[in-house]
This record gives structure tokens, sequence and C-alpha cells, in this order.
């Protein structure tokens, strides 16, 4: 029998996939940034951790728990650079802000994630670079954070189309 194959009605598919595969997605995303075989002095490469824990996130609003956040941020920090804590707190305060919108909202289509997600993107890189740098020029953090953070808004319609894609192989049986 192929293991590819998709689950018949009723039939589970496999919990070690349901569970792994959104979480290991954002944290070999965390970590992509280190392997691109580039030096700069800059931040010109998008938090691709963030981008794909948005993805996970407003594709599938009761995957995760609110504080999923903990760890995986607690990875990012790690890989990253920055202060400890920073990611962690960042990304769980995104999460509980998008539970209160989910609990507000009726309906959401593809334009308001994108929106959500465009403005979550903005607050964190924000934060991120003020907690980074706390003494730092607003002009500078400015400079620092405006295209990696348009970069990344530009480039989250790839990431939400990359977690669909993952999230069709989780839902397959076995």
């Amino acid at each position: 029998m192929n293991s590819l194959a998709p689950a018949r009605i009723g039939e589970p598919a496999s919990k070690l996939r349901l569970h792994m595969i959104p979480a290991i997605s954002v944290m070999l995303a965390s970590a992509l940034p280190l392997m691109l075989p580039m030096v700069v002095s800059s931040a010109v490469i998008p938090p691709l951790g963030l981008l794909m824990f948005l993805a996970w996130r407003l594709l599938h609003p009761t995957l995760w728990p609110v504080w999923v956040g903990l760890p995986l941020g607690l990875w990012d920090d790690c890989l990253s650079g920055q202060p400890i804590g920073s990611a962690m707190g960042l990304w769980t305060i995104a999460m509980l802000a998008i539970d209160f919108v989910d609990q507000r909202t009726y309906w959401r289509g593809y334009w308001q994630d994108w929106l959500i997600a465009a403005i979550a993107i903005t607050i964190i890189q924000c934060a991120g670079a003020a907690l980074a740098l706390p003494g730092a020029s607003p002009v500078r953090l400015a400079m620092m954070v405006a295209f990696p953070t348009l970069v990344a808004i530009l480039m989250f319609p790839v990431m939400v189309r990359l977690a669909a894609r993952l999230d069709s192989i989780r839902l397959l049986r076995r």
C-alpha cells in the first residue's frame, strides 16, 4: 500500500507528522539564514522562522496552543543572536494578539491574513531591534529594520504557500 496515499474517511493521519511537521518547519526556517553562504554587515535576510510561524498560525488557528511561541522563540533566539527571550516573548504576544483578533472576527480572508501578518512582522521586527540595541537612535533602528521588514511582508505569501504544501504532507495517512 502506498504510504503517500490520502487518508480514507475516518482513518487518522500519523500522530507524529501531525504534531512535528509544523514545529520542525519553523525550526528549519529559523536555521536557514545560518546555512546561507553570505556575509553581510547589516540585516538583509527576513526572519524566516517568524514568517513560517505566522503562516502556520494563520493557516490553522487551532493547530498550536498559545504557549508554543516560547519554545519556538527560544530556538529562534539561540540561532539568530537576538537577546534570549525577545522572540519568545514577542512570538507569544503575537499569538495572543492573533487569538484576540480571531475571537472578534466572524470571517477572515487572504488579504486580512496578510494584513495581520504585516502588522505582526512590523511590530516584532521593530521591538526586536529595540531590544537588541537599546541605546540606538530611532533613525538607525529604522534603517536596520526597514528593508528586512519589507522583504518579509512581501515574502509572507510564499511562506503560506510552503506551509500549505507541508500541511498536505502532514495530513497524509501513515
